[in-house]
């Protein structure tokens, strides 16, 4: 191409331009479309992140709750208390009344010793003293119980009015995290909306693909190790959640109607006679942790980096868990979501010396772990009223 003279790409370029500049503009207020195929895979992957932020944020709700539920016991406690203290205060100042009264109609201006030396029995009069002193005593203590009895009211008063503003400040976090799980449940549920039946199928279709290759690596790989009977409790906790079965997630839920995740274990293990934390987080905090090669049936298996899903083991490989909203308790491949790791209620329990697995209702596994169908949960979800 010889200088001066314009190549062909410059004169196309050029043509381009002119004719982009004859058409009329697209008014500003107008959004192009987003494209209509959108990959299975990456759906599945927003649908995944959106379940786990809900989840995360459905945790969050249950611990403020909990700590609500536990702040109203206090309450309730410190205001018995202060109830009893005030009590025993008003005895305290109607003793120091009647002291003061006694004090005012026994009045003399002698002396203890001018009353010893003018009396006609000093023996007598050694003995009053005595007497004098003994009450002297009494009333010196009732002073005492009264400014006792004035300072433990005080400091129980201080102690309600913290707990009482706490109590304030929970209920309004209890509100704000609600709100984050709505708007989280939101989400997953305008997603759903717009994709269309083909793909939903593909979804799901990829998503037990993914389950079902992760469950085949985890059960070569030998980390689950050979098979253990569960201890008494842990049977009973087992047990307890395979009744569930079938019954609807919905979240903050413990029972007896739906569940979620950590509602179904905490409920299982009370149930067992065994209270564990209320939380996911808190169950993979506080419990003592059992290594995936020493799993038995009823121990606890915790899921994701931050410890937002739990679920109880059945054994073989297999857990019992509240999946994901719109989806029912059931049974699954350990591998289902991302282990984190394990925790066991019972430590020191003894295995059972016989043991017969549970037996699993019809259709235990039905259903889809990822749970896409509606999101909302009925009525609003838990917590939709005020603090009570």
């Amino acid at each position: 191409m010889s200088a001066g003279r314009p190549g062909r790409g410059l004169v196309l370029t050029v043509a381009v331009v002119t004719v982009l500049a004859a058409a009329p503009a697209a008014p500003a207020s107008v959004a192009l479309p987003e494209p209509r195929e959108r990959s299975a895979a990456g759906l599945l992957a927003e649908l995944r992140r959106l379940y786990r932020e809900t989840e995360a944020a459905t945790e969050a709700y249950n611990a403020t709750e909990e700590r609500l539920t536990e702040q109203r016991a206090e309450v309730r406690r410190l205001d018995r208390r202060l109830s009893d203290a005030r009590l025993s205060l008003r005895d305290s100042r109607g003793a120091v009344g009647r002291l003061a009264r006694q004090q005012y109609q026994s009045r003399s201006d002698l002396s203890p010793y001018l009353r010893l030396l003018l009396a006609r029995d000093p023996h007598r009069a050694l003995d009053q003293a005595h007497v004098i002193r003994r009450v002297s005593r009494e009333r010196a203590g009732t002073v005492r119980r009264l400014a006792g009895s004035e300072r433990r009211a005080d400091a129980l008063a201080r102690a309600a009015r913290r707990a009482l503003d706490e109590r304030l400040s929970l209920t309004a976090r209890r509100g704000r995290e609600r709100d984050v799980v709505r708007e989280r449940l939101r989400g997953v549920e305008e997603l759903l909306a717009s994709i269309g039946d083909d793909q939903l199928r593909r979804i799901s279709e990829l998503e037990r693909e993914r389950t079902a290759g992760a469950q085949r690596r985890l059960l070569a790989s030998g980390a689950l190790g050979g098979v253990r009977p569960p201890t008494e409790d842990g049977a009973a906790a087992l047990g307890y959640a395979v009744e569930q079965i079938g019954k609807p997630y919905e979240w903050g839920a413990e029972g007896p109607d739906a569940y979620d995740c950590s509602g179904l274990t905490s409920r299982a293990w009370a149930r067992a006679g065994r209270p564990v934390p209320r939380t996911s987080q808190e169950q993979w905090k506080r419990l003592p942790r059992v290594p995936l090669g020493r799993l038995r049936p009823g121990d606890l298996v915790v899921y994701f980096p931050r410890a937002t899903h739990v679920a109880v083991y059945l054994g073989a490989g297999l857990v019992v868990h509240a999946p994901r909203p719109g989806a029912a308790v059931k049974v699954s491949p350990i591998a289902a979501n991302p282990v984190l790791g394990a925790v066991r209620p019972d430590p020191e329990g003894r295995p059972l010396t016989r043991y017969t697995p549970v037996r699993l209702p019809e259709g235990a596994s039905a259903g889809a772990d990822e749970g896409y169908g509606s999101a909302v949960a009925p009525g609003g979800g838990p917590g939709a009223g005020a603090d009570r």
